[in-house]
């Protein structure tokens, strides 16, 4: 199988956390990508600076858009028009790969599992006292508890997502809904033993926690079948690990984090 990748940015009002992501990928060992970036009419220079860079993607934009899953739409639209890319893997502004070699493992992987619809592996998470930590993914068996690891740590087949897009009514949590989209059809998935992706703080997903935990009980309604008492279980169980994570954070980091692995050596 002939393995090619396509790396999805969208940005808005972040040239710092572009240029960071970028850097990433520069230090990739593999640099057979393509990267397409969507960026929402910045006024921070981000659309300059991308334009100086046009020549290092496949495809980009500086164009209004209808927010961030919008925006995630227009890039899958894009890698599926202009690319020949097999699998998509979405690393926001601010996102960066784990380690120089992520690309080309992922690339090794997809070929040896060439019936394989996702592909997820495990994240780095920078904790707010400066230590990197591995958090790591669970199995997708356990879905319905919410995403069981970063999205960006997650690399999609494109015949598998080809006819599926962000639902925008999703403010946090459409990503989960996507990858759910891929499995409730029978998706085959596989663990990588690797980091993938060190995950930006702060992002949408922790700063909107509650949004994002309502958000899911509606998606699991809609494509797994959940109730109203199996959604407030579950809906439950996730505000007691948030709570712990704030109120007990080491109690939380013992059973939750790991120290950082030295990510996807070959």
């Amino acid at each position: 199988m002939s393995v090619r990748l396509a790396i999805l940015t969208v940005v808005r009002d972040d040239r710092a956390g572009l240029i960071a992501t970028h850097q990433s990928l520069r230090e990739q060992t593999s640099q057979a990508f393509d990267w397409i970036v969507v960026d929402g009419a910045s006024t921070d220079g981000t659309a300059e600076w991308l334009a100086e860079h046009a020549h290092e993607t496949a495809w980009c934009r500086s164009a209004p858009d209808g927010g961030l899953y919008d925006a995630m739409n227009i890039a899958l639209e894009a890698a599926l028009a202009v690319t020949t890319a097999s699998h998509v893997l979405f690393l926001n502004a601010g996102d960066r790969l784990a380690g120089p070699f992520v690309l080309d493992h992922l690339a090794r992987l997809a070929g040896r599992e060439p019936d394989a619809d996702l592909i997820y592996g495990h994240a780095h998470e920078r904790l707010p006292d400066g230590r990197v930590v591995m958090k790591r993914a669970r199995s997708h068996r356990w879905a319905a508890l919410g995403m069981f690891t970063h999205h960006q740590a997650m690399l999609y087949r494109r015949g598998a997502v080809a006819d599926l897009r962000f639902d925008t009514r999703f403010a946090v949590a459409a990503d989960y809904a996507f990858t759910l989209g891929v499995l409730s059809r029978g998706g085959r998935a596989v663990l990588s033993p690797c980091s993938l992706c060190e995950f930006a703080p702060n992002g949408r997903s922790q700063r909107q926690a509650n949004l994002g935990r309502r958000e899911q009980c509606t998606i699991r309604s809609d494509l797994l079948g959940y109730g109203i008492l199996g959604n407030a279980t579950l809906f439950g169980l996730q505000c007691l690990t948030l709570t712990m994570r704030r109120h007990v954070p080491r109690l939380y980091e013992k059973f939750r984090f790991h120290p950082s692995d030295t990510s996807c050596l070959l």
